[in-house]
């Protein structure tokens, strides 16, 4: 029960950490990746922790393992980068006590799986639990609208995340990213009637 409760403080108090950067205007905290970092990262700690308490060599040997995949590998995202401290923290884990590696796989999975399943949730209430972000090295469904005139349809959209006003063309350009290829499917279908629209640019994953 005591390791539950530690658990859960941990995967909390990383998303408390990670509503109080966002509520503050650090949107780069908003971001899928950021969001599940904020509460695998403060696990796999605890798990690390745990299982080199008391045993040197064993400390030493996954900093060296950790210091490798940080140092030799070109890191694509931050949850990239946390998903292979994850797998190696995991195969050691259960070398020594087999127990921390289930439950940092069973947490892993769990926080995953809770995320996607908030983010749906969330966008049935016309709200996003997470942003779509391009520099995280992630394929996406994305949408480019070019547009003669203002659209509050596009503009009041979740999915939007840029937008530019070319006066030289006199257009206007949105750009917005979909979480599934239905989805971006379903919301052409309801703007492409709209005559202020000059052309739709679609790239599916």
């Amino acid at each position: 029960m005591d390791e539950l409760t530690s658990l859960a403080i941990l995967i909390f108090g990383g998303l408390l950490l990670r509503f109080s950067l966002t509520l503050t205007g650090q949107t780069w905290a908003k971001s899928h990746a950021q969001t599940v970092a904020f509460m695998i990262l403060p696990l796999i700690t605890y798990v690390i922790t745990k299982t080199i308490t008391g045993n040197i060599a064993l400390s030493l040997g996954m900093i060296g393992a950790l210091s490798i995949v940080r140092f030799r590998h070109p890191v694509k995202s931050a949850l990239e980068l946390i998903m292979y401290f994850d797998l190696i923290t995991i195969g050691i884990a259960t070398s020594v006590r087999t127990k921390w590696a289930i439950q940092l796989i069973l947490g892993t999975i769990a926080i995953i799986v809770i995320v996607k399943i908030v983010q749906k949730i969330s966008q049935k209430y016309g709200r996003s639990f997470y942003n779509t972000s391009f520099n995280e090295g992630i394929a996406i469904n994305s949408m480019e609208v070019f547009a003669k005139d203002k659209i509050e349809l596009i503009e009041n959209n979740n999915n939007l995340v840029s937008l530019y006003n070319d006066s030289s063309q006199n257009e206007i350009i949105y750009r917005l990213t979909f979480d599934s290829k239905n989805e971006l499917n379903k919301f052409r279908k309801e703007i492409e009637d709209i005559k202020s629209i000059n052309k739709i640019d679609i790239n599916f994953v």
